[in-house]
């Protein structure tokens, strides 16, 4: 059963979303409606830290993530540049 909500919302964002809701060829109701349930579907199953991670981003390699204390941030820039530009 579908009921009126009236929302205050700002002038620019009203016109921007009718535009896009044009030329998706929807309505800004519809909009709504299918954001508000995306958001408390999220709360229900406590996803709403849980991003996906795609298996692109997964498959590349990362290091511990510790930086040396005496890591010479300078020289590596230094070296990096001249073996680029060999």
């Amino acid at each position: 059963m579908d009921t009126k909500l009236t929302l205050k919302l700002d002038k620019k964002v009203i016109e921007k979303a009718k535009e896009y809701a044009a030329k998706q060829k929807i309505s800004v109701s519809f909009i709504v409606e299918n954001y508000l349930k995306a958001i408390t579907s999220m709360e229900k199953s406590d996803q709403k830290e849980e991003i996906k991670i795609s298996d692109f981003v997964n498959s590349i390699p990362v290091g511990n993530g510790e930086i040396p204390a005496d890591f010479d941030f300078k020289k590596d820039r230094q070296e990096y540049l001249v073996e680029k530009y060999k």
